[in-house]
């Protein structure tokens, strides 16, 4: 199966709660490297600041063994959620107001396209 197919295939069977942009994985790649200086993705990819991202679209919240999360991101993933395409677009527009007291510094992605691109290009990763 092809990345796009796949992302394609990851798009379509999560149910939208509003229009959201179809992402392009190649832009979303450019859009990453805004995230780079904490988070890695990949075969070789290491913990950093944040954790790895590989698998992260469909996760528990909060799932990676390696990686100490803030007690806030804690209690978020004891809700239940998961990083669905819509609740990771909500988390990378403003992280701070989305989970409040989160160690993420990350003011967040405004535009709405590049958002949908780092998310079809994160869920090119299998863990």
């Amino acid at each position: 199966m092809s990345k796009r197919v796949f992302v394609a295939a990851l798009l379509l069977s999560v149910p939208a709660h509003g229009v959201m942009a179809e992402g392009d994985p190649a832009k979303g790649e450019r859009v990453f490297k805004k995230c780079q200086a904490c988070h890695a993705v990949g075969e070789d990819a290491k913990a950093k600041t944040g954790p790895v991202l590989n698998g992260i679209v469909g996760s528990e919240v909060a799932a990676s063994e390696r990686y100490s999360y803030s007690p806030a991101m804690q209690e978020f993933a004891e809700t239940g959620v998961t990083w669905t395409v819509e609740e990771l677009d909500a988390f990378l527009a403003k992280p701070r107001e989305h989970v409040s007291g989160t160690k993420m510094s990350f003011a967040g992605l405004r535009k709405e396209q590049e958002r949908a691109d780092v998310i079809a290009y994160l869920g090119t990763f299998t863990k």
